[in-house]
């Protein structure tokens, strides 16, 4: 879920560098931690903490926004 979150969010080049400057990742940093719980979690938090981001996204993944958000939850 959680990549699938960041493939939205890399889809869109403003979103991206957002997600990059809110979460003070880098390119590297993301592509090495693809694996990691805590950049992933970095990823949905970046996402519930910007409504239109979290109900756009869930909308393009087929599921509730809730269903993003618990997915962060299970990261902690």
């Amino acid at each position: 879920m959680a990549l699938s979150a960041l493939g939205w969010v890399l889809a869109n080049e403003d979103r991206a560098a957002r997600l990059l400057a809110l979460t003070g990742l880098t390119p590297e940093a993301l592509r090495e931690g693809l694996g990691d719980p805590a950049v992933l979690g970095a990823v949905l938090d970046f996402l519930c903490g910007h409504e239109a981001d979290l109900v756009a996204a869930a909308h393009e993944l087929g599921v509730e926004p809730r269903t993003l958000a618990a997915a962060r939850d299970k990261l902690a």
